[in-house]
């Protein structure tokens, strides 16, 4: 049975199904793509290569309904959330469409002898391993820096998304881009490992869990690949003492149950002061008890299944844990009663520190809420976290807010908003978040030689 399948996880009825690439067809695609940026695209001007991408664009803002629905079906977000994606991706293809010749352009350095300039060239082939949780999104924000730049990207999508992954191929090939220039692969792990070590491969990047980007960072340093990794987060929901609820609400529940819960910067520790927290929790209470759950397809659904079984389960069973160890479950956290993979939002309380789940990242609909006296206590707990993706303060001195975001330890701090991602902006963590920055220029400058020409 392969292993890249559409199941509906409203349904929990396998749609569709895609046969693996074997070893002969994988080392071919390797191959062209190699050739192509060898012959091809890396001599291309920015302006061929900007025809392109921004043709991509057009096309993905054009049809945007079309692949909205595709990402509904196959991993269970709500139609106009996936309407948001598409729109986010077709923006990020088109910012580095207009900005990569800017942000690429040589710098002359200011030497006491000579004359110095950096240029930057492409690589090669970029090897991507992408999750489901935003299955176009994830693609786009990797795609359109490195093809702007004249790398060629090869990507292996997470298996329960194969029809999105199609079809975001079909986007370049519809752009007019060459065949390898952007090549979908349907592989396993295994073939993953054997591509990494391939000598044409020259930069792995990686969306994923720590689990993952363990293993796949670890292949790519033993064939000295530079890499990027951005991996799971616990981030941190700061609310102060003078922050102002009816502002506060809407962002805590945007935050922490947008597409389910399963975001790697949902705001998933809820640090709320003393003096606010009981009302903070009933009136996040209250918001989720009117969450309408249903196909995601269905006008008017608020929210839809979770991903898959498996990421039900997973979550579910965190929740268990963390009740069974002396937390409070105040509402959800189980398997609704209905067809498909649906999950309660639940709310956590009482999770103390040698509770499991207290370092653990539930990937769910699952806020955790923990009182605090002060700002230092507050900023401590944040940083009590193997992870450093991003983070939120909420406050009415913003000044305040910014001084609080310089002391959490992590790669994004947003102040009353939620962490969230725009072209350009710069994504990505530290600690068990991961390493190196996508979006914005720090983006389109992980996977280029950054070449020095001076004569004395």
């Amino acid at each position: 049975m392969s292993i890249y399948r559409t199941i509906n996880p409203a349904t929990g009825v396998t749609e569709k199904s895609f046969e693996t690439h074997s070893d002969a067809e994988m080392f071919a695609k390797l191959d062209k793509a190699h050739t192509l940026w060898k012959d091809d695209w890396r001599l291309r001007s920015f302006a061929e290569r900007r025809a392109i991408v921004q043709k991509a664009a057009e096309t993905l803002r054009r049809d945007k309904e079309k692949h909205a629905r595709l990402i509904s079906t196959e991993m269970g977000k709500v139609l106009p959330e996936a309407i948001w994606e598409i729109e986010v991706s077709a923006d990020i293809l088109s910012y580095y469409a207009e900005k990569a010749e800017n942000f690429l352009a040589p710098r002359t350095l200011d030497t006491v002898e000579g004359q110095a300039v950096v240029i930057s060239q492409a690589l090669g082939v970029i090897y991507c391993v992408e999750p489901w949780n935003f299955p176009y999104y994830q693609l786009a924000r990797v795609a359109a820096p490195n093809l702007m730049a004249g790398n060629v990207v090869m990507i292996k999508h997470a298996p329960g998304v194969p029809q999105c992954a199609v079809a975001f191929e079909a986007l370049f090939r519809e752009a007019g881009a060459p065949e390898g220039a952007y090549t979908n692969l349907f592989i396993s792990n295994d073939q993953s490992e054997q591509l990494i070590s391939r000598r044409e491969v020259r930069g792995v990047a990686l969306t994923g869990s720590e689990r993952a980007g363990s293993a796949v960072a670890s292949q790519a340093g033993r064939s000295l690949k530079k890499s990027t990794m951005e991996l799971g987060g616990s981030d941190a929901f700061i609310v102060l003492d003078d922050a102002k609820l009816d502002e506060v609400i809407p962002n805590a529940v945007a935050g922490r149950m947008m597409n389910n819960g399963q975001v790697c910067t949902s705001a998933k520790r809820m640090i709320v002061h003393d003096s606010l927290v009981e009302e903070f929790t009933a009136r996040l209470n209250s918001a989720i008890s009117e969450f309408r759950y249903g196909d995601p397809l269905e006008q008017g659904v608020t929210h839809g299944p979770m991903s898959s079984e498996d990421a039900m389960k997973r979550a579910i069973t965190q929740v268990d844990k963390a009740v069974e160890h002396g937390a409070t479950l105040v509402t959800g956290g189980k398997q609704l009663d209905r067809e498909g993979f649906f999950m309660g939002a639940g709310i956590l309380t009482n999770v103390t520190k040698d509770n499991p789940v207290f370092y653990e990242e539930i990937f769910g609909p699952v806020a955790m809420i923990y009182p605090v006296k002060s700002d230092a206590e507050a900023v401590a707990l944040a940083n009590d976290s193997p992870y450093g993706l991003g983070g939120s303060v909420h406050t009415s001195d913003v000044e305040r807010g910014r001084q609080i975001a310089e002391r959490i330890e992590t790669g994004m701090v947003f102040i009353n908003g939620v962490t969230g991602t725009a072209p350009d902006l710069p994504f990505g963590g530290i600690g068990n978040s991961g390493y190196g920055r996508e979006l914005s220029q720090f983006g389109i400058e992980e996977f280029v030689n950054r070449k020095l020409i001076y004569n004395p």
